[in-house]
């Protein structure tokens, strides 16, 4: 059985995350027992949601023990197997984790998936065509729930969530306005994605100088809002939502280095009667096979494009993690294992 590069929580952050968090070590893989399968991953996906399981406060998820392998999903192929479920050579998606190698039981349900690469590149399945899209499309579908004409706003708009998102509400007939961090991520998302328009966030110091560039960009108003950050973005796109508008709250990335994150106006979610819902995708299995073949087919026939932004070898997990956290990369962030 091969060796395996692993990282581990080493400690937990004080403040914002550093890379001294995180310890790499080398372990043997152990062997197979019968049901279980040996996975190579191809790719490592990295997600804001791991910086609140690094913290021990409480959270919708159980924190990610110390001493054990970083939490992550991850794709790759079936490199042996002892499950009749699976066989040598498939290419699977699942949470293996920021190492190379993982032995998976595989009559655990939900533990991995089979995906075709056929016509969907496989790195994709870590992002619009997987855990990313179906969070876009049930924020959408299920929480704001679009309706031809209306306006859809979605911060973060250049990234997997923000990505897709926007890409399913111009497919339901609805005008998509992305917000984003700078003129080349801004571009992306009008240019490639076919946004209506997209507002560069670092233009603005305050949110009253934002809440005014949406204005421009969305003269009707904001019908569905789908939040990615928090912070002076939501407290913009708060002065600009409609009467019975629909938010979708899936990230506070403003608040993920530990400090809280104060709400300027929440006088409008009484006055402008919203409806203002957080949720988690994993607690909502019986979407993902719906919301995963609309997505599929929207990346097969190249309606949705997403960017990604990959950086090479497990060593660079910890700080393309922590440049993802501050915005630095542009999409889908991966690392490449093989």
């Amino acid at each position: 059985m091969p060796a395996n590069k692993q990282f581990l929580l080493d400690s937990r952050p004080k403040g914002e995350a550093s890379a001294s968090n995180f310890r790499m070590v080398t372990s043997e893989t152990p062997p197979l027992k019968d049901g279980e399968v040996l996975v190579r991953h191809h790719y490592l996906s990295l997600d804001p949601y791991m910086r609140g399981r690094m913290d021990e406060a409480r959270s919708y998820a159980t924190p990610q023990p110390l001493g054990e392998v970083m939490i992550g999903g991850t794709v790759g192929e079936v490199v042996e197997s002892r499950s009749p479920k699976f066989r040598a050579g498939d290419k699977v998606v699942g949470m293996g984790g920021w190492q190379e190698y993982s032995v998976v039981a595989t009559d655990q349900p939900g533990t991995l998936r089979k995906v075709d690469t056929t016509h969907v590149p496989i790195s994709h399945y870590l992002g619009a065509v997987g855990m990313p899209g179906v969070t876009a499309w049930y924020g959408l579908m299920k929480i704001i729930e679009p309706k031809a004409g209306q306006t859809i706003a979605v911060s973060a708009a250049s990234g997997a969530v923000g990505s897709a998102l926007g890409t399913l509400a111009k497919t339901h007939g609805c005008r998509a306005v992305g917000i984003a961090g700078g003129p080349e991520k801004c571009r992306y998302v009008t240019e490639e994605l076919g946004f209506d328009a997209c507002v560069d966030y670092k233009q603005h110091g305050d949110a009253l100088s934002l809440s005014k560039a949406l204005k421009e960009a969305c003269p009707n108003g904001i019908d569905g809002y789908f939040e990615n950050v928090g912070g002076m973005v939501m407290d913009a796109v708060m002065l600009r939502m409609n009467d019975f508008g629909r938010m979708a709250v899936c990230g506070m990335i403003a608040g993920y280095d530990g400090k809280p994150v104060p709400m300027s106006y929440p006088q409008v979610i009484l006055r402008s009667r919203l409806k203002v819902q957080g949720f988690i995708v994993s607690e909502h299995p019986e979407v993902w096979q719906q919301a995963l073949l609309e997505l599929g087919a929207l990346v097969g026939t190249g309606k949705l494009r997403p960017r990604e932004s990959v950086a090479q070898g497990l060593e660079s997990a910890p700080e393309a993690f922590l440049g993802m956290l501050k915005g630095r990369n542009f999409g889908k962030q991966l690392v490449k294992l093989a």
